[in-house]
């Protein structure tokens, strides 16, 4: 069997967002061996019910591998230590320390990490980055989710926040956020913005939402991202009218982070990216009207992520196998970049 073949050097990496909790056996190379996948409990729930959500997947994982270490790419702010998520706006936890309360119910060693930082890893490493050590990625999920690669290394700023980019102010005194400010980004290029402005059309009865309001039967809180992508991928106006809006919202918000980084290449993941070039063509042209020095400067690309689903927890398993001690280290640019 594959546990086998990989002997000592499997880990297990947790991805957890605002609606889903996804875990996978990962072997070096970014081999998903098994996985499971579930739903993250209500965040009006204490934060142990999102704890032993993960204790349960983990173990249901290494009863057929002989697992090392742990990775967990939470979404939320985790501290410079990796083991602290201070603040998740789509979650329960505040000041938590997911670290030694993962450690001490499971017997491994556990690494917390920002899920965009852990995707963002894995697609320099395996996916859509490899070779490039200047990238910035960008992570449409419920939320907005960053990271920062410069010179080949994960930047993970002072205190271990670098990379909020959903929350950056893009519209002062607009939508309320969820992190506790008005108009930040995430609020006009997200999962949710996108389910909100899908569901004031059909609230609306505005005339173009007729197949929105049809394929949920007036339901609006049947709406969802993936519903509007669906419809806009079969031509309906209104929905790709939604995803024109959300990708011009995304590549203005590109745009400021060229001016701030100058990457060479900027990568677009997490679920609302899988509406492709729906999304990412106005996306590419907002970018570049709004690109400062536009016509006298090199231009970053924009591209999709390459993992799909499957990068944070691919990545967050790999910075657990690489934060073991006992780890031999490799003498490769990849070992380098950590």
């Amino acid at each position: 069997m594959g546990r086998t073949r990989y002997g000592h050097a499997l880990t297990i990496g947790v991805d957890i967002g605002g609606t889903k909790v996804a875990a996978g056996v990962v072997a070096p190379g970014g081999r998903v061996l098994a996985r499971v996948r579930t739903e993250t409990p209500e965040r009006s729930k204490s934060p142990a019910v999102v704890e032993d959500t993960i204790v349960s997947v983990v173990e249901d994982l290494r009863v057929e591998y002989p697992v090392r270490a742990v990775g967990v790419g939470a979404a939320g702010f985790v501290d410079e230590h990796r083991a602290n998520v201070l603040f998740a706006p789509h979650l329960s936890w505040r000041e938590e320390p997911l670290r030694e309360a993962l450690s001490s119910r499971l017997g491994l060693p556990v690494v917390v990490e920002n899920d965009a930082n852990a995707a963002a890893w894995a697609e320099v490493c395996s996916g859509a980055a490899q070779g490039v050590d200047d990238v910035v990625v960008v992570n449409l999920g419920t939320g907005i989710g960053g990271a920062i690669v410069l010179g080949g290394r994960l930047y993970r700023g002072r205190y271990g926040l670098a990379g909020e980019f959903g929350h950056m102010t893009v519209v002062p005194g607009g939508h309320r956020c969820e992190c506790g400010n008005r108009g930040c980004w995430e609020q006009y290029a997200s999962g949710n913005a996108l389910v909100r402005e899908a569901r004031e059309l059909v609230t609306s009865e505005s005339p173009v939402a007729r197949a929105l309001h049809q394929a949920v039967e007036g339901d609006v809180r049947r709406i969802t991202g993936p519903l509007v992508s669906e419809l806009a991928s079969k031509g309906d106006r209104a929905c790709t009218e939604l995803m024109r809006e959300a990708g011009q919202w995304l590549g203005a918000g590109l745009a400021d982070l060229a001016a701030a980084f100058d990457p060479e290449l900027f990568v677009v993941g997490g679920g609302v990216s899988e509406a492709g070039d729906l999304l990412l063509g106005p996306a590419r042209e907002a970018f570049e009207h709004g690109l400062t020095g536009r016509g006298y400067r090199p231009e970053a690309r924009v591209v999709a992520a390459a993992l799909g689903n499957e990068a944070g927890l691919v990545g967050a398993a790999d910075l657990a196998r690489d934060a073991l001690p006992t780890r031999r280290r490799r003498i490769t640019r990849r070992s380098r970049r950590r």
